[in-house]
């Protein structure tokens, strides 16, 4: 994952570059989850212009396609969580941040599973219609959901639901790279004014795959109000990258 020690201390030194002065850790911090978010978001309009490339047939093959790298990028926050029902409703995870897909739970029988896929609708006037029509009215093999503030799901004899979903970037450890709910920070022992050493056992790495780590110090540079240059930044962060390496 994208190392908070390394897009800091990128950040810090360009800033110093540009004769910007020094970022302390607590304005860092105070950009450091708005940028991750941005990045995050932006994946999924990435993911609109790629699709339109593949239509056209223009995408690359295999590794070079640009849909396969925002889907792998992606997968990183792909997550499945079973809901039960509760007065009549199934509530949203908290860190939901776009839903993927719907199933019931089901169950198995002769070895086949009877869950069934749940259409999801968004557009009241339009589950008023579904619910009132003959044709299309759900049933358990085939349920509709409608997605507001939380989730109902006709029939209503339904009492769990597996909702897969994409959710909100947060943060890894960066002694084991594991998730933690906790967002990106940057922290560090203070030998004086001006000399630090980073914490790793208090600071909280990003979740984004390390290949953003030029977009975030870029990103963040922008908020901060730092002039960066996308070939001066990504030659800076990839020198320093190589540095770690040895």
């Amino acid at each position: 994952m994208a190392s908070v020690n390394e897009v800091y201390s990128a950040l810090k030194n360009l800033a110093n570059k540009d004769e910007r002065g020094f970022i302390t850790p607590k304005v860092f911090n105070t950009f450091a989850t708005i940028a991750q978010n941005k990045i995050f978001n932006d994946l999924f309009s990435e993911m609109t212009k790629a699709q339109s490339l593949r239509a056209r047939n223009i995408d690359a093959k295999t590794h070079l396609s640009y849909i396969k790298r925002i889907e792998e990028d992606l997968a990183y926050f792909s997550k499945e969580q079973t809901i039960g029902q509760s007065n009549g409703v199934f509530e949203k995870p908290a860190d939901l941040s776009r839903v993927i897909s719907i199933r019931t739970t089901g169950s198995y029988v002769f070895g086949k599973s009877t869950a069934a896929t749940v259409d999801v609708v968004y557009d009241e006037s339009k589950i008023e219609y579904i619910l009132q029509s003959d044709l299309s009215a759900p049933s358990s093999s085939h349920p509709v959901a409608i997605i507001s503030n939380d989730i109902e799901v006709f029939p209503t004899s339904i009492s769990n639901i597996r909702l897969r979903y994409y959710k909100y970037p947060e943060g890894r450890t960066p002694s084991t790279g594991a998730r933690t709910a906790l967002t990106p920070r940057y922290n560090a022992f203070s030998l004086g004014a001006s000399n630090e050493i980073f914490d790793p056992t208090t600071s909280v790495d990003f979740e984004l795959p390390d290949h953003y780590v030029p977009q975030l110090v870029l990103e963040i540079g922008k908020m901060i109000g730092i002039n960066l240059r996308d070939q001066e930044v990504y030659a800076y962060t990839s020198g320093e990258a190589q540095q770690q390496k040895q």
